[in-house]
């Protein structure tokens, strides 16, 4: 079963001239998203997100990683194990010396990260290549909510926060 563990490493506040401003609300919800995983709190961390897109897109990259490697799984990863991917166990919220956080980033900590994606979805990406989309936002019913999620190697590098 692949495991996955996004590790959202917080490191300058320097980037926040960077790319474009997050469409309003985008952000809140990248930050409460990141407060339930760091309390491991899955009620909340449900609240955030869209769990048929985020299985959809997770499974299709899980299919992708298969076909890459020359094999071919019927009908893909089972049910449990898209959701055991898609919790707050796999988000790790860490410092830029890798220590683990007692609190989530802000908003104004997460915007500089985001940027617009295909259609009028929102990308929270990796500070380090600036190009990886490692979690993905659209606006559903007036409300933003994580639409898909890296599956593979995630991690996350984001201006300093201080403790």
């Amino acid at each position: 079963m692949l495991r996955k563990t996004l590790v959202l490493t917080l490191a300058g506040l320097s980037l926040a001239g960077c790319g474009g401003a997050a469409p309003k609300g985008a952000a809140e919800t990248a930050s409460r998203l990141l407060a339930a995983a760091l309390k491991n709190d899955r009620v909340a961390f449900e609240a955030e997100i869209d769990r048929a897109a985020v299985r959809e897109d997770v499974r299709r990259q899980v299919a992708e990683m298969a076909r890459s490697s020359a094999l071919d799984v019927d009908g893909g990863p089972s049910e449990f194990a898209l959701d055991r991917m898609i919790s707050p166990d796999a988000v790790r919220v860490v410092d830029a010396q890798g220590r683990r956080l007692t609190h989530a980033p802000s908003a104004g900590e997460v915007a500089p990260l985001m940027k617009p994606a295909a259609g009028s979805r929102v990308c929270l990406r990796d500070a380090q290549t600036r190009n990886d989309c490692l979690l993905t936002f659209a606006k559903e019913e007036r409300r933003w909510r994580l639409v898909g999620m890296k599956a593979r190697d995630l991690q996350v590098q984001m201006a300093s926060v201080a403790e």
